[in-house]
């Protein structure tokens, strides 16, 4: 299937995509969102709060291994990972419900910037603090009877947007 090593995706050009999962209790749904960024090659993620770390066998059993690939860092305060994520010149989008907040469908990535999307608590979503540092929010349009979808499930959408608009040439 012609696919690469753990040591040839250390080494290959990423999405300039990091995604922040602010305080996610499913050991699952980190799992599956290492997978999903291993499949898009983003630049990383960052595990905050209650976000459990790997390695774990709960995160193995969804990541498959993804967790040995994409690069990830733990902070303890999501307002910390922003703030670090602003000093190293990415612009930072909540992806939640919010006032003013903008479609994904109509969202553009910048070729030229690096990206950092934060993602939230299954229950209580980004938190409000970490949405007020954020330099905007995007949402994902949603027309049945529900207001909110899995976290991982999100996550792979929003992953699939940025790799879809190009912001890396595979």
């Amino acid at each position: 299937m012609n696919r690469m090593s753990v040591e040839d995706f250390h080494k290959a050009d990423k999405l300039s995509l990091v995604v922040v999962l602010d305080n996610v209790r499913s050991m699952y749904n980190v799992g599956s969102v290492f997978r999903t960024g291993d499949a898009f090659r983003i630049a990383g993620i960052i595990l905050c709060g209650i976000t459990c770390r790997p390695p774990h066998v709960e995160i193995h059993k969804t990541a498959l291994g993804a967790e040995d690939s994409v690069e990830w860092e733990y902070f303890e305060h999501t307002t910390d990972a922003v703030e670090k994520l602003r000093e190293r010149g990415f612009t930072i989008l909540a992806v939640e419900q919010c006032e003013g907040s903008t479609m994904l469908q109509h969202f553009r990535a910048d070729r030229e910037r690096k990206y950092a999307v934060v993602l939230g608590n299954e229950v209580k979503g980004v938190q409000q603090q970490v949405v007020d540092n954020c330099d905007g929010c995007l949402e994902i349009p949603q027309f049945g009877t529900k207001h909110s979808m899995n976290v991982s499930v999100t996550a792979g959408i929003v992953i699939w947007h940025f790799a879809s608009t190009r912001l890396l040439e595979m």
